[in-house]
């Protein structure tokens, strides 16, 4: 376990508790028809995780700078595991809403880790060491769903909506456990310390100096737009598939699974390479036209194959953008600010899954089934040129 080195720490950690996140995403949808939710309520539990990370997700960044990153990992890790445990034997609408909303408040995880790999990596390699963040999500989305998806069965009239819960719940713990054991430390004590000296930064300091950094700006806002177009096609997806295919949990969870696996293979392998060649300002322009391509194609495929190719889009969109914009946000921050910052763009992107799957509801009640989709890739053909104002910056060359 000695042996294991800080990169590889932090992958797991996060990978271990991101399957635990997995396994619960195709199964919302249906648990909260369950309570005869109508689509907008749907998309609401979806957003309600992430509005409660919006107001936490800041204060966790700025707690790890304090007290240090393993800490807050393994506090945050813990309360996600409590809030599966009151979703696995929730008994109403409200009890769904409640539990996921503990799971959000309790997610300072990704921040932290954001930030632990911001300790341990020069500036060169930051972009690869995002790409770890992402790969993480992507493998996650790989086993999560697909376990969530067997676990809750293929009929979307009776899914088993505890065994899912309880699966994530054990993979919280396990994933705490092996954070105990296995991680060490990033922030050395002397940084802590001179942390604590400063005057606390609150969310609207660090936010406003943000928005003066006009190339920081336009990063905050892209990671915002992406996050948006992505959240509105995951908490609609399974209401489409569903209308479309008759496709139940198991179905959508597969689905999720395949595009995971595109996206751990594109910022796990592929992301270093791509950021070396191109830079992470063309990245992230890549990556806003093939999402707003795979969005546009979502509503006209008719059979599983296209449907396939259009999720390939989406995975290559999201797995250069993310973790492209992350490094260059974190190489943009100030030193003794970096785990707020990213806290405060963790902030921007939980703020995003509040208002894109209230915005796909929206869309989807009131323009069809195709709204969310058309919608989303007319956001991105807007954030392609907004990714012009990037810094065109490559990875080798970054100036610490």
């Amino acid at each position: 376990m000695k042996r294991i080195g800080p990169l590889l720490a932090i992958f797991l950690t996060v990978f271990i508790d991101l399957v635990g996140f997995g396994v619960i995403v195709p199964l919302l949808p249906f648990y909260g028809e369950h309570f005869h939710a109508q689509p907008l309520t749907v998309t609401l539990l979806m957003a309600i995780y992430s509005l409660a990370q919006f107001f936490s997700a800041p204060l966790w960044g700025r707690l790890s700078d304090l007290k240090g990153r393993k800490p807050v990992l393994m506090a945050s890790i813990l309360g996600i595991l409590l809030s599966y445990l009151w979703l696995a034997f929730a008994g109403s609408l409200w009890e769904l809403f409640a539990a996921r909303a503990l799971a959000g408040a309790m997610a300072g995880n990704i921040a932290a880790a954001q930030a632990y790999i911001a300790d341990v990596t020069p500036p060169e390699k930051r972009a690869h060491g995002m790409g770890l963040i992402g790969a993480a999500f992507g493998l996650g989305f790989i086993f999560g769903p697909a376990i969530g998806g067997l676990l809750g069965g293929g009929d979307p009239s009776h899914p088993n909506f505890v065994a899912p819960a309880l699966t994530a719940a054990g993979l919280s713990l396990l994933a705490f456990v092996f954070a105990a054991v296995c991680l060490k430390e990033s922030l050395a004590p002397q940084v802590r310390a001179m942390h604590s000296e400063r005057r606390p930064l609150t969310r609207f300091a660090v936010l406003g100096s943000a928005m003066r950094d006009p190339e920081l700006r336009v990063m905050v806002l892209l990671l915002f737009l992406v996050t948006f177009v992505f959240a509105g096609m995951e908490s609609t997806f399974a209401l489409w598939s569903e209308r479309n295919f008759g496709w139940g949990p198991r179905q959508n969870g597969y689905v999720f699974a395949y595009t995971g696996i595109l996206a751990a293979m594109i910022q796990g392998g592929l992301i270093r390479r791509l950021a070396k060649r191109f830079g992470e300002a063309a990245l992230v322009a890549q990556g806003a036209a093939a999402l707003a391509l795979g969005l546009l194609a979502i509503p006209l495929v008719h059979s599983l194959l296209p449907l396939l190719a259009a999720m390939l889009l989406l995975a290559y969109g999201v797995g250069v953008s993310n973790p492209s914009l992350s490094s260059l946000i974190s190489l943009q921050a100030k030193e003794a600010e970096r785990g707020v910052t990213l806290g405060v763009s963790q902030s921007a992107s939980s703020l995003a899954r509040v208002v894109g799957p209230a915005f796909a509801g929206i869309a989807f009640e009131l323009v069809g089934r195709s709204g969310p989709f058309l919608a989303g890739a007319a956001i991105m053909l807007a954030a392609l040129f907004l990714a012009r104002g990037l810094p065109a910056r490559k990875a080798v060359n970054t100036i610490p």
